[in-house]
């Protein structure tokens, strides 16, 4: 396959990804048809199975797609801390920034994700949890990086605070789109911010 056709191929997917996401998140799964979803990408129904199999294949890459683009968002925002010799707190609080522009970008992937989190019954389950770890172990990689080299305490238990962050961060954007949408990015970023630095007790 020339290049040429692979853009068009990689475009082509992508609106099937924005459509699939969008009437997943309004109707959800099983009432949702792979009709309505080339109608609403713009293409015929046999372009839907010409890329997937079936329309559960199609959410599956769908999660690794979105997934994989929240990843790298936070994997670029330490590298770029590390690029300009920033500490590994100030890693954290630019993930903590990249996660919330993520989330303000795609709040209708980000939605679909944290619920299917909680589904046990899904097809794609196991996808979805090594999808989450990818995510998570990015954090963990700072937080470990940061008990090295003495910056943070020992004590912490770096799964579980990578998880809480991560999730803090998820639900957070999720409560600031749906209840308090007149709030900027930087007032919610702020927010977390002061958890991070512990700083919210006010000593």
């Amino acid at each position: 396959m020339d290049s040429s056709s692979t853009t068009r191929r990689q475009a082509t997917r992508q609106k099937l990804y924005e459509a699939a996401v969008t009437l997943i998140a309004e109707k959800g799964f099983s009432a949702t048809t792979v009709d309505e979803i080339a109608e609403r990408a713009g293409v015929a129904k046999g372009t839907v199975y010409y890329n997937f199999k079936s329309k559960t294949e199609l959410f599956e890459e769908l999660l690794r797609h979105g997934v994989g683009l929240l990843t790298a968002s936070l994997r670029s925002a330490a590298e770029e801390t590390d690029a300009r010799e920033g500490t590994r707190v100030e890693a954290l609080d630019a993930m903590i920034r990249a996660g919330l522009v993520f989330i303000d970008r795609y709040p209708a992937f980000t939605q679909l994700y944290v619920a299917e989190l909680w589904r046990t019954n899904r097809a794609w389950q196991s996808t979805l949890l090594v999808l989450r770890q990818e995510a998570v172990a990015v954090v963990e990689e700072v937080l470990r990086d940061g008990v090295a080299n003495g910056e943070l305490s020992d004590e912490i238990d770096i799964q579980l605070t990578a998880a809480a962050l991560v999730g803090m961060v998820l639900v957070a954007a999720l409560d600031w789109q749906a209840f308090q949408p007149e709030r900027t990015i930087d007032d919610v970023h702020s927010a977390l911010s002061l958890l991070l630095h512990g700083r919210v007790s006010g000593r």
